[in-house]
């Protein structure tokens, strides 16, 4: 490089510094998060059978990966029997019923009660879609999105290289390991939904709640966003009818086939609540719907501090001048705008065909990922071993709520900042938020309280205001 290049490269860095800053977290560096209001102080109004509850199961057990060989995603880095007990435990405590039979019964009955549907459980011809988060599901399959690492050890780094459009193997095919230098697997891999937790949750309604899969749906409506093989193949490969009519929709199924394509919805538009943020379309496929799973991911993100339950709906959304893309909506999460902000989430989790009709929140950290671009890695918090955890609440404020708790305290989750609980405190208060803004995403009148947010008392013991023996706020369940 001669001397004038030199300087010039110079002049260019702080820019390109400051570049990656604004696409990181739409301003200037943000400190990591710290709660804005005292710890146990509750706000917001709790939902659910018993208010508030989340339950969170955290199982070693589930996950063996090396970080070497083959796939976390694979069977043989997943135990899908102790996935299915871990599911089983957090259905039984989340209700407090005797079986799973009734867990279900219970659930659909209390979602049918408080949205005036009268009390009966769910009815055979009622749809459920379930929402999973592909945000790094974009290739043919998930092997060609692999990032080369040095190790499983500690965060791996790096977006996701997307693969090419078309090919891949046939339906119904496992992926093959990349091979590196030498013949042995790269790794570590990009952070996805895990397919036997989606196994778990499809089994469970099928063979437990009698539902049939026809009236199941799996879905990521993005452009160029799949719901990858390996959740295909898994689902699909269960014996019985039921398990090859479960649906499954994504913006681009790369060839595989057995997917459909998202139908834009224009009589249910999601209008936001502030001046400028255009209007949004659902899938229509969402709309006719009955009920809405949301099974978001446990992990960070690079813009908003935090991807968890609320955020999960941005693979939901249609402008009609950019596609299925949430890209209009990016600049109103950022982990940098204050708190009392406007934020598109509550809209979107406030929506009568999103979190309107969802009936149940789950997370998926059983391999979790450093961030939303990030590859899984091992959490310091658990003696450098992987998250293995599942969570799941009626109430997705205080989801949330416990899923920032658990990632604010891992030392590895090192883009949790800024005000990346502005958005919960927004909901918890979305019938009188900080902002002022007046939510009516659907032309219904103004929003409710979504659910209740607080901050744990320390990440030793966990405790909420309900596990000290208050009457309000969050109650945490862990086994």
């Amino acid at each position: 490089m001669d001397r004038r290049c030199f300087l010039k490269s110079l002049a260019a860095a702080p820019a390109a510094h400051l570049a990656l800053a604004q696409q990181r977290g739409g301003g200037q560096p943000v400190e990591p998060f710290k709660p804005s209001e005292a710890l146990n102080s509750p706000i917001g109004e709790g939902k659910g059978i018993h208010p508030g509850r989340v339950v969170w199961v955290r199982d070693a057990n589930s996950t063996s990966w090396d970080g070497k060989t083959g796939f976390w995603w694979d069977d043989a880095s997943t135990d899908q029997r102790v996935v299915d007990r871990m599911t089983s435990r957090v259905l039984l405590e989340l209700t407090a019923q005797k079986n799973e039979k009734q867990a279900w019964d219970a659930l659909f009955r209390s979602f049918n009660e408080a949205h005036k549907r009268g009390s009966s459980g769910y009815r055979r011809g009622e749809k459920i879609a379930i929402k999973i988060n592909g945000n790094q599901d974009r290739g043919p399959d998930w092997t060609n999105m692999v990032r080369s690492a040095p190790s499983g050890r500690g965060p791996g780094g790096g977006a996701p290289a997307g693969g090419p459009p078309g090919g891949g193997p046939a339906p119904g095919t496992p992926p093959a390991a990349p091979r590196g230098r030498g013949g042995a697997p790269r790794g570590p891999q990009n952070g996805l939904p895990s397919p036997h937790v989606i196994s778990a949750l499809v089994s469970q309604l099928i063979n437990v709640a009698g539902i049939p899969g026809e009236d199941i749906m799996v879905y990521e409506a993005l452009d160029d966003h799949n719901v990858g093989q390996p959740i295909f193949t898994k689902v699909r490969g269960t014996p019985g009818r039921d398990f090859q009519a479960v649906r499954f929709l994504a913006g681009n199924d790369f060839g595989h086939g057995g997917r459909i394509r998202p139908t834009v919805d224009k009589a249910n538009p999601v209008r936001f609540s502030k001046e400028g943020v255009p209007t949004a379309y659902l899938p229509r496929e969402v709309v006719e719907s009955t009920y809405m799973i949301n099974l978001a991911l446990l992990r960070a993100h690079t813009i908003a501090g935090v991807t968890l339950i609320g955020k999960n709906h941005f693979g939901c959304v249609h402008f009609p001048d950019r596609g299925w893309t949430p890209s209009p909506l990016h600049s109103f999460i950022s982990r940098t705008l204050p708190m009392g902000s406007y934020n598109v989430l509550v809209d979107l989790m406030g929506h009568q065909h999103l979190g309107g009709k969802t009936m149940l929140y789950m997370l998926d950290g059983i391999y979790a990922s450093e961030h939303n671009e990030g590859n899984v890695y091992r959490w310091a918090t658990y003696g450098d071993d992987w998250a293995s955890s599942l969570l799941m609440s009626q109430d997705p404020v205080a989801l949330d709520s416990v899923g920032l708790d658990i990632l604010r305290n891992e030392p590895r989750a090192t883009e949790v900042r800024g005000n990346a609980d502005n958005y919960m405190h927004e909901a918890a208060r979305a019938n009188k938020p900080q902002s002022g803004t007046v939510y009516n995403p659907d032309g219904r009148g103004a929003l409710a309280s979504l659910g209740v947010h607080e901050h744990w008392n320390n990440p030793t013991d966990k405790k909420y205001s309900r596990n000290l023996g208050r009457k309000q706020g969050i109650e945490l369940i862990t086994s």
